[in-house]
């Protein structure tokens, strides 16, 4: 595993951890504010796994797409970018 898979995977887990936390909070019946902020650190570290995920991926596979002759697989590679980036963008 890469060390920018292993950064990711870190903040999987810390997501994992927090949202275990909302859980019991909102069964708890906490503070909305606190849930709230909570829930703002979740989504704070998913878009960064998202981030570093994509980085990842460009530099990597996307490039070699890019580097080859094989047309089909470049086009196919812009289209999988496009559609993770307008998932990415709801």
């Amino acid at each position: 595993m890469t060390n920018q898979k292993e950064k990711t995977l870190v903040n999987f887990k810390k997501a994992h951890s927090l949202l275990a936390k909302i859980v019991k909070m909102v069964e708890e019946d906490k503070y909305c504010i606190d849930i709230m902020q909570q829930n703002m650190a979740v989504i704070g570290l998913l878009k960064s796994a998202h981030q570093m995920f994509m980085e990842a991926h460009l530099n990597t596979c996307f490039k070699n797409a890019m580097a080859s002759k094989n047309e089909k697989r470049k086009k196919e590679m812009i289209e999988e970018i496009l559609k993770v980036t307008r998932l990415a963008n709801k």
